[in-house]
């Protein structure tokens, strides 16, 4: 009764239009009346200590960093030294859109940011080459959405605070899947795409290249310095945010010279109303995250699902069903600050690696942002590339159906996380 109880609430709150974060409020005042310990205190006391955890002063600094490698000039240097490189194979740009996208993914760990950036430039450049801009677009959603799985990655930081699972091995334990998710998006790109009478540009000298590497080499050095850092012991993610944001702000003012004081007050204003967004909906999760253990609630679920549990991989299989179907109308946080700590406890049981099983949630949590009816990451892209939004959920679809693909990869062969893992930590 109390799941009903818990579901009823919530899904009734967000039925009638109340914002996600009220909703979880709504849902744990619900909580303590039905419990019969009903306190305002313990909704205040929540949400502040849910708020004041060192960790979480990750998320202001990564996504300072985001706004200030666009506002800076070190997006469009590396889409430019990608184009260089293989701009001019055939299906080249969509190539350099997951090349841009993975490095990308490295800095700033916000899908939708990099995704605006990445659309902003390429899908241009790909509607004169005679690309099919629906399918370009929704390539350009693909790989937006492997920011938040390759470090630093801010959802990753908002799973281990809910989770209470290491943020550095989260940090390490995605590399290899973003990679694999890159990987799966050009060979379908290259598969889907083979056919366009586009016209490729002309491939440019060595020099030329060099030359693009070099404007694009203080770019490409953040990510070596933020993850061999946290990977060598030289900072915490938390401090490596900081260092990433200091780093953006160096580069762009003195180095690249892109971004002026006048401007600062637009970045730092853009990085503050996105980390209240994110913060505020953290410290109301913890309000209800603190009621779900009350109650007892992942103990009444794993009653329910006890028949996998003595099976891994069916039941990561039904979770993961689970956290893909939610995701098709929540956002990436809301999704993790809800179903994490119901899921914990039942992952535990069952005997699954809580870093493996972060990485797996995390990135099918992604994959919800290209997920209608929602798909935060598709209005983004279809909003900079001016694609109805109709058009680019049929575009993306094939991709989609990779990015699902490579999840059930994972599923299947946890080796796949747990091994390069064991050596990068």
């Amino acid at each position: 009764m109390t799941i009903v109880v818990f579901l009823g609430a919530l899904l009734g709150a967000m039925a009638i239009g109340v914002p996600v974060a009220f909703a979880l409020i709504f849902t744990g005042i619900v909580l303590m009346g039905y419990m019969g310990i009903f306190n305002a205190q313990i909704v205040a006391q929540n949400m502040i200590s849910g708020a004041d955890t060192f960790t979480l002063l990750a998320i202001p600094f990564f996504l300072l960093a985001g706004e200030l490698m666009n506002a800076g000039g070190l997006s469009r240097r590396i889409i430019g030294f990608a184009v260089a490189c293989v701009g001019h194979i055939r299906g080249g740009l969509g190539i350099v859109a997951v090349i841009a996208a993975v490095i990308m993914a490295s800095l700033s760990g916000s899908a939708a940011a990099d995704t605006a950036a990445l659309a902003s430039i390429l899908i241009p450049m790909m509607r004169d080459a005679g690309y099919n801009v629906p399918r370009a677009a929704g390539l350009m959603a693909s790989g937006g959405i492997i920011a938040p799985v390759i470090p630093p990655s801010i959802a990753f930081i908002i799973f281990g605070v809910a989770a209470n699972v290491s943020i550095t091995q989260l940090f390490m334990g995605g590399i290899v899947p973003g990679l694999m998710m890159a990987v799966a998006l050009v060979a379908t790109w290259m598969l889907v795409s083979r056919r366009e009478a586009v016209q490729p540009l002309p491939r440019q000298p060595w020099g030329e290249r060099l030359r693009a590497t070099g404007r694009a080499g203080w770019a490409l050095v953040m990510p070596v310095i933020i993850l061999g850092g946290i990977r060598f012991g030289l900072f915490t993610p938390t401090e490596a945010a900081v260092v990433a944001a200091v780093y953006a702000l160096f580069v762009g003012l003195f180095v690249y010279r892109e971004l002026r004081l006048r401007d600062l007050y637009g970045v730092l204003l853009a990085a503050a109303k996105t980390t209240s967004v994110v913060m505020f909906l953290v410290a109301a999760a913890l309000v209800s995250s603190w009621l779900i253990t009350s109650a007892n609630i992942p103990a009444e679920i794993s009653g329910l699902i006890e028949p996998l549990i003595a099976n891994p991989t069916w039941l990561l299989l039904a979770i993961m069903l689970l956290v893909l179907i939610v995701g098709t109308a929540l956002d990436l946080a809301p999704t993790i600050l809800i179903l994490s700590p119901v899921l914990m406890p039942i992952i535990q049981q069952a005997g699954i690696d809580p870093v493996y099983f972060g990485v797996l949630f995390v990135m099918n949590t992604c994959i919800g942002l290209i997920t209608p009816p929602v798909g935060i990451v598709l209005n983004v892209v279809s909003g900079v590339s001016r694609v109805p939004l109709g058009q680019v959920v049929v575009g993306v679809f094939p991709f989609l159906l990779a990015q699902v693909g490579v999840l059930v990869l994972l599923v299947l062969f946890p080796e796949l996380v747990l091994v390069p893992l064991q050596w990068l930590h």
